[in-house]
């Protein structure tokens, strides 16, 4: 399980790095020129549903800070978390991450993309967390930092890789929670079933510009609607 109160003094931070404290006394570092996480994150961690015996694939995972808040919520359920980030400052960034929360040996973060991952992991996770790229490739607007043109739009992973990669990993009756733009919602929705994964729960941000899904690999067909989700 994960454990609280490993936390004792403010590490050494290099220029441009800060910490931040998340819900239930775990910790996630940040570095000026590196893509920082946003609220939709934190609502992701909070709307996903949590059941005993946990074994977490966190997607895209760039600080570490979905699975880390999730685990800082419902500490008690979780039993691994496999971390999977394509740039390597953003995982060196998670594993440090890791070490302050005293997550050691439960949490394992891999410099990898996920297009990458193997047939090893097949069926191996109940839950997969994923805040993935929102933007097709070319679209939307920019901030000219390679770090965020990765993070927030589909060069080096597309919305289709995602539910696909998840599918494979989660075993049945696990779930796959998901934040994405709600303009993209049918085409999350045909790629989710296409996979045989059941959309079960759906939830839409303050503004609605943002939709959160918990999807179930081989669930029957019904979906609930919480609108709007209170902590986005």
């Amino acid at each position: 399980m994960c454990e609280k109160g490993h936390f004792f003094q403010k590490p050494n931070l290099a220029e441009g790095e800060s910490i931040e404290e998340l819900d239930g006394g775990f910790f996630v570092l940040q570095k000026r020129g590196l893509y920082r996480f946003t609220s939709d994150a934190i609502a992701l961690s909070r709307f996903a549903s949590a059941k005993k015996g946990e074994v977490i694939a966190d997607l895209c995972s760039g600080s570490g800070v979905v699975s880390l808040n999730f685990c800082a919520l419902h500490g008690g359920v979780v039993k691994r978390a496999d971390l999977y980030e394509i740039q390597p400052e953003l995982a060196a960034l998670s594993e440090r991450s890791v070490a302050l929360s005293g997550l050691g040996g439960r949490f394992f973060v891999h410099n990898v993309s996920i297009a990458d991952i193997g047939d090893a992991e097949r069926g191996k996770f109940s839950l997969v967390l994923c805040n993935p790229p929102y933007e097709k490739a070319g679209s939307g607007e920019k901030s000219g930092l390679p770090s965020d043109e990765i993070a927030r739009h589909e060069t080096a992973v597309t919305l289709e890789t995602v539910v696909g990669v998840s599918a494979k990993i989660l075993k049945f009756g696990g779930r796959l929670a998901v934040c994405h733009r709600a303009s993209r919602l049918a085409e999350l929705f045909y790629l989710m079933r296409a996979a045989c994964l059941e959309p079960k729960r759906l939830a839409y941000s303050q503004s609605g510009r943002v939709v959160f899904v918990e999807a179930v690999k081989g669930g029957s067909v019904g979906l609930t609607t919480e609108f709007p989700n209170p902590d986005a």
